[in-house]
């Protein structure tokens, strides 16, 4: 019985199929689909759904106004033959999380397609940009808006948008859209057809203004999805640096932090904080080869509302760029200049076990002095810095062919 239960598990992750559809020859076009990289916060932590046999998830966007179709297909469905045994409600876990009024046929899902000419971006344009595709042998057109919850169908609109976020965000979670702090940033591909330019939706970024007293706010990256289909194309990048201009320019706004950045997010804002930085003249190699200044954070932070942790990375990485690692003296100054700051953690341990010499018996001290390895600190050290020179050597060649 278990081996003939076992035959009706199906992966979640690759049950989902999901389309931004523009044409209405998409819906056949296997090129066109995509997975999610995460299902653990519908299916839970297994991603795995029961009951079915070559179980399909069917979610389709219209490309613009996401419109969707919403379809559950299988050869085959657990029925009373098993004993106690029943089918996951899966209809039930997708419907909690798109909202209301999908299609779940495809001729009315076409009729709203035929609509889509209709469609036009919300909020106000903030920053047009082109990226050359081969295939097509042509500069395609991007815009960026910003927009709140005061635009006429946004925030419909954004309640089918934040579903992507459970497929392609480990720890996503909805936001209070009712909360007039946010703010959303929007990325658009404009596209032809039939003679009529319309819009595709390519990814977007939530941001929360926090206080801080007494007169300023803190803007807080919470959300950033660039959609499957877009990614690698630089939209990330087009995205961060469009909403650190923007709020470059407010008097009120005092630095820009990310909310539990991932290791893409901060490879990401790395090279889009150097790219701003690199011009300032607190940053002028002379100036780098004399080290981290009071000077760099406050230009930084003045001019380009960037907090003294992110200034000292931005410091790291272009002084990398000035420095000649195959001199000994340079390589050796930028190694000591940058351990230095990775040690700190390690001198806090440092603090601790001498605390720990006045308060503990002989034996706890020795069970503790086990677990601080003096020689497995440095190896860390060691690691944790070339570590460090890799991810800033991929900023610099990023940043060279920008």
């Amino acid at each position: 019985m278990e081996k003939k239960l076992a035959e009706y598990k199906c992966n979640t992750n690759e049950a989902i199929q999901l389309k931004l559809v523009r044409f209405p020859e998409d819906l056949e076009d296997d090129n066109t689909t995509f997975n999610p990289e995460y299902s653990h916060q519908v299916f839970g932590d297994d991603e795995v759904a029961f009951g079915y046999k070559g179980l399909k998830i069917l979610l389709y966007y219209i490309a613009g106004n996401l419109s969707t179709l919403f379809r559950i297909e299988y050869t085959s469905k657990v029925n009373e033959k098993f004993d106690c045994v029943e089918a996951d409600d899966v209809e039930s876990k997708i419907r909690e999380i798109i909202p209301p009024g999908f299609c779940t046929n495809t001729d009315d899902f076409v009729s709203l397609l035929e609509k889509e000419v209709n469609f036009r971006p919300f909020g106000m344009l903030l920053h047009t940009y082109s990226v050359h595709n081969e295939e097509a042998g042509e500069d395609i057109t991007y815009q960026i808006y910003k927009a709140d919850m005061t635009c006429p169908g946004f925030r419909e609109y954004h309640e089918r948008l934040q579903t992507f976020l459970m497929w392609f965000i480990e720890t996503a979670s909805f936001i209070d859209v009712d909360d007039e702090r946010w703010n959303y940033f929007l990325v658009f591909e404009k596209y032809n057809k039939d003679g009529a330019t319309l819009f595709a939706t390519v990814g977007y970024m939530t941001v929360y203004n926090y206080y801080v007293y007494p007169d300023k706010t803190r803007p807080r990256v919470s959300q950033m999805l660039i959609l499957p289909p877009f990614q690698g194309e630089g939209h990330g990048a087009q995205l961060l640096e469009t909403v650190h201009r923007y709020y470059m320019s407010s008097p009120v706004v005092l630095d820009i932090t990310a909310e539990d950045p991932s290791e893409n997010y901060v490879k990401l804002r790395d090279f889009v904080l150097v790219k701003l930085c690199q011009d300032l003249l607190c940053f002028s190699p002379g100036k780098l080869m004399q080290g981290f200044s009071q000077e760099m954070v406050m230009e930084a932070q003045q001019k380009l509302k960037i907090n003294k942790q992110h200034t000292r990375r931005v410091y790291e990485i272009l002084r990398l760029r000035a420095t000649d690692m195959g001199d000994a003296e340079q390589s050796r100054s930028y190694r000591l200049d940058v351990k230095r700051r990775l040690i700190g953690p390690y001198k806090k341990k440092q603090r601790e076990l001498a605390k720990m010499r006045r308060c503990l018996r002989p034996e706890e001290l020795t069970n503790q002095l086990n677990q601080i390895d003096l020689n497995m600190q440095h190896e860390q050290l060691e690691e944790s810095f070339q570590q460090l020179v890799s991810d800033y050597r991929r900023v610099l060649e990023r940043l060279a062919q920008a």
